[in-house]
């Protein structure tokens, strides 16, 4: 929701005390702020500001010079939101929004005045998880891996679709790689050209579709082979250039973590845990940090468990197998997923290579 009144403001009186530093509250565009009057009691301004950083920047500082937190939501604009604010000398602070929506979803009515009011009553607590941000050069990494896995799952949806229409004609393609899918259609397709002119737009389709993803493909590899930290990474068996740079991509600087051990839960590779009374267990994994990258570390924990070779033999794929035998195969993928994760982030700390021969404690 945007709004169209950029200084359409009304003050309103309250009877807040305390002695905190003035709050912005803010939900993408700045709604409400605490600040206080010459005679020291609170007021709320209230109005609405269009989703730019320069515009919202300067209502801050035109109604609230000495405001010391502004507070928004994870989102869509949050990075922009951040940085922009940030370079305009703002105090910005991005906080978690599944975190901030479990107080907000208390409210009666769900408005954007009241998602404000209730932004900024969290920060005057203090009751927030702020936000790590990333700088806009591993958003661009990551919208590169992002913009490839986009372009492979089309082309294999229009691969599909290729192959059902032609099977409501009893022409079935072969089962086999996309090196020979493009033959086998046409092949198929030769002597019935009313078929053909209907099939053959959506295989070139296809093709170019493929060809941009090789494209974006030949990207990431050069990018793999400038950083010295990926290319540590490409040392542990499963792991390729993707999921190495998205890896170092997200981390950026490995002492953003206290432990390796917390990058598994940061990721959302570690159980949940519920206890009350005497009730005491533990749940599925709670799938909370980086979606793109949680699900590659699987990726390369289902490669470590089924297809490395015997000379690739290591610690962490033989304990990954007593996992399978007595779990099951999704649940010890899972685990190897969450070793691979924190043994990458030790790797990252201390610069050394992977060793096949290294416990699995970690």
């Amino acid at each position: 929701m945007m709004g169209k009144r950029a200084h359409d403001w009304n003050r309103a009186q309250t009877s807040n005390g305390g002695n905190r530093g003035p709050i912005y509250r803010a939900r993408r565009f700045i709604e409400r702020h605490r600040d206080r009057d010459p005679t020291g009691r609170a007021a709320d301004l209230a109005g609405e500001v269009p989703s730019d950083p320069k515009l919202l920047a300067e209502t801050i500082r035109k109604h609230a010079p000495h405001a010391k937190r502004v507070v928004f939501e994870t989102g869509p604009l949050s990075t922009w939101f951040y940085h922009a604010l940030t370079a305009e000398g703002v105090p910005a602070i991005c906080i978690e929004a599944r975190h901030a929506q479990k107080v907000l979803n208390e409210t009666l009515n769900k408005t954007d005045a009241n998602d404000a009011d209730g932004l900024a009553q969290l920060a005057e607590a203090g009751f927030y998880k702020p936000v790590r941000v990333k700088p806009f050069d591993s958003m661009l990494t990551r919208t590169l891996v992002k913009s490839r896995n986009q372009l492979l799952g089309i082309s294999i949806q229009l691969s599909n679709q290729i192959r059902g229409l032609m099977k409501t004609f009893d022409l079935i393609v072969p089962k086999g790689s996309a090196r020979v899918f493009d033959g086998n259609v046409n092949e198929l397709l030769s002597g019935n050209g009313g078929l053909a002119r209907i099939i053959l737009p959506l295989l070139e389709a296809w093709r170019d579709i493929r060809k941009r993803a090789a494209e974006l493909g030949r990207q990431l590899l050069a990018a793999a082979r400038e950083s010295q930290a990926t290319q540590l990474l490409m040392t542990i068996p499963g792991i390729g250039a993707v999921t190495a740079v998205s890896y170092v991509a997200a981390i950026e600087d490995p002492d953003n973590f206290k432990t390796s051990r917390s990058v598994g839960a940061w990721l959302g590779l570690t159980t949940r845990r519920y206890q009350s009374g005497e009730t005491d267990y533990d749940g599925h994994i709670s799938r909370r940090g980086d979606s793109q990258l949680r699900g590659l570390l699987y990726e390369a924990a289902t490669v470590i468990l089924t297809r490395t070779s015997t000379k690739n033999e290591n610690s962490l794929k033989n304990w990954g197998l007593k996992l399978r035998e007595r779990l099951g195969f999704k649940r010890a993928a899972v685990a190897v997923a969450r070793k691979l994760a924190v043994i990458m982030h030790s790797m990252l700390k201390t610069g050394e290579v992977f060793n096949a021969l290294a416990g699995t404690t970690a």
